[in-house]
C-alpha cells in the first residue's frame, strides 16, 4: 500500500505561482512513476504531468510552458511547480503513484487562481 499526502495549494492571483507537494509513504519503493492530475467544478479528472523513476518527465501541452513536474527521491516527495496561473488553473490537484500492479490516488489539494 502507498499513502499520498498533498499541501501547497491555495488562492493565487492571476499570473502568480504556486508549488505543490506530494508526499509518499508506505511502500514506496514498489512506485515506478508519480503524476499530478486535476479536476476543474464540473469536468472530468484530466492528467497533468508525469514523472518517472529515472526522472524523465512529460506534462500536458496546455502547461507545459507553465507548469513544470520535479522529483526529490530520498524525500518520496514529487512537485509541481506552477507559473503564471490563470483562471482556469483553478482545480482540485490530485496525485497519483503507479507501481506495477496498482495505482493510488491522493486526497487532492485545491487550486484557486483568482482573476
Amino acid at each position: 500500500q502507498v499513502q499520498l499526502v498533498e499541501s501547497g495549494g491555495g488562492l493565487v492571483q492571476a499570473g502568480g505561482s504556486l508549488r505543490l507537494s506530494c508526499t509518499a509513504s508506505g511502500n514506496t519503493i514498489s512506485i515506478n512513476a508519480m503524476a499530478w492530475y486535476r479536476q476543474a467544478p464540473g469536468k472530468e479528472r484530466e492528467w497533468v504531468a508525469t514523472i518517472n523513476n529515472d526522472g524523465l518527465s512529460n506534462s500536458d501541452l496546455s502547461v507545459k510552458d507553465r507548469f513544470a513536474i520535479s522529483r526529490a527521491n530520498a524525500k518520496n516527495t514529487v512537485y509541481l511547480h506552477m507559473n503564471r496561473l490563470k483562471a482556469e488553473d483553478t482545480a482540485v490537484y490530485f496525485c497519483r503513484a503507479y507501481t506495477e500492479w496498482d495505482d493510488y490516488w491522493g486526497q487532492g489539494t485545491q487550486v484557486t487562481v483568482s482573476s
